[in-house]
């Protein structure tokens, strides 16, 4: 039989894994579009969804990323890359400037400084306030820095955040301003019914916190949906929902056995033998597929039609 339509995808799952991780399965597929939609979707998470860092910072009593700090453990250096590591969310779609001062004394015997420790306005928040800034070792000192929060996509390379800084006394950061950590897909063949020639998605999203995985994975499809939208012009495809998915929205026995539906036992064990086990599996088969089912004749059919009517109703 020839498929005449290529029918929608069906977010059948959603299975939170953590709190910055979820699972989400598709299915049932168009054969072969597990891979397509899995490698689009992966791409577009780990690219192109919004997100917030540090691109610009500058600590008082230095002017460049080489200088060692008297009174804290570590040089500019090793405070850039920890600056890189903190996870941040704007809500502003302009450059913010946050100016942090820390007394020595209220480090605390470890002299951790941590990214909680920084006051930040209303439209900024911080995704692991557990990362630390650096360690002061004088309690007697001050430390006073600025930093600039700007949002955006994908990542920012130094010469572009050098040439766009606010103030030019301040060291620029490269950004990764992808709020997105890790993206795993797997494909799998499934069925409806008869229909074997079908396939599941199971994507697997990480996140750094500041926005969730379902967040992401609406907002990646959505981007998607924009780029092939212009592109398709006035042209539309028809289209149907995935098999067996109108049969789902009433729930009213779906899930029950075949053995429990009350058919003879001569039916209700060809049904079993052709792998249709609940009435979800019966009602996803057309009239068409139901004759085709080895060893079911057509009294069967009809004891089927009956029982289903009386169910269905």
């Amino acid at each position: 039989m020839t498929t005449k339509v290529i029918h929608e995808a069906n977010l059948a799952e959603v299975n939170q894994l953590g709190d910055n991780s979820a699972e989400f399965v598709i299915r049932p597929l168009f054969y072969g579009y597990g891979n397509t939609l899995g490698n689009s979707i992966r791409r577009v998470l780990l690219s192109s969804i919004k997100g917030a860092a540090i691109t610009a910072f500058s600590i008082e009593g230095t002017n460049h990323e080489y200088a060692a700090i008297p009174g804290i453990r570590e040089d500019v250096v090793d405070i850039m890359l920890n600056l890189k590591n903190i996870r941040l969310k704007s809500h502003s779609d302009e450059p913010v400037e946050i100016a942090f001062e820390f007394k020595g004394k209220d480090a605390g015997e470890d002299g951790k400084v941590l990214a909680g420790d920084i006051k930040l306005p209303a439209d900024v928040e911080i995704g692991n306030p557990e990362q630390i800034i650096c360690h002061i070792d004088d309690p007697n000192f001050v430390l006073k820095m600025n930093f600039v929060v700007e949002t955006g996509r994908g990542y920012l390379p130094i010469d572009k955040a050098s040439a766009d800084r606010l103030h030019s006394d301040m060291i620029a950061l490269d950004a990764v301003f992808s709020p997105v950590l890790r993206v795993r897909f797997k494909v799998e063949n499934t069925r409806v019914g008869q229909d074997t020639n079908l396939q599941q998605l199971t994507i697997t999203v990480d996140t750094d916190g500041t926005i969730t995985p379902r967040e992401a994975f609406e907002e990646a499809n959505a981007i998607l949906v924009n780029q092939y939208t212009a592109l398709a012009g006035s042209t539309t495809v028809e289209s149907a929902p995935a098999p067996g998915i109108e049969a789902e929205t009433d729930d009213s026995g779906l899930s029950l056995p075949i053995e429990e539906l009350g058919l003879s036992a001569r039916t209700a064990n060809a049904l079993v033998n052709n792998d249709i086990k609940t009435v979800r599996d019966l009602v996803a088969l057309s009239e068409v597929d139901m004759k085709d089912l080895k060893g079911f004749g057509s009294k069967a059919l009809d004891e089927v039609k009956t029982k289903l009517t009386e169910l269905l109703k």
